[in-house]
């Protein structure tokens, strides 16, 4: 009975693996207005995705102290479901601002976009890369 056991939840572990959306993990930020990049970890929190700076980098590239770091900078995102195509919320700290977010995933690729007001004011956020 215990292998039994054992081997359902190793199963269920397989299964849920499987699932994991391929917008999680670790995504190196294009260069903002400033030249600083990032490393945004993104993880599934509740029903929706998330994305957290964990790492900032300074514009010749080497690691650097932030205020934004830890901060979550991606929330209520989710799957339209067109293949690829995520829409959510994000927050850019050079513009201070929080934009209703526009993701398309290709491959280890993720462009991003957002619009605020409606979308009268939209931003290229540029291509981030898997790290």
């Amino acid at each position: 009975m215990r292998i039994f056991l054992t081997g359902a939840a190793a199963l269920m572990v397989m299964a849920t693996a499987a699932m994991a959306d391929p917008l999680i993990g670790d995504w190196r930020t294009a260069a903002d207005d400033n030249g600083n990049s990032g490393i945004i970890l993104i993880t599934q929190c509740g029903n929706s995705l998330c994305g957290t700076l964990v790492q900032s980098f300074d514009s010749a590239g080497n690691p650097m102290q932030s205020e934004n770091t830890g901060r979550q900078l991606i929330w209520d995102t989710n799957p339209t479901g067109e293949a690829g195509q995520y829409r959510g919320m994000l927050h850019s700290p050079d513009r201070g601002r929080d934009y209703r977010s526009r993701l398309a995933l290709a491959g280890d690729a993720l462009t991003v976009s957002g619009c605020v007001m409606g979308g009268a004011i939209c931003r290229e956020g540029g291509t981030w890369r898997r790290n």
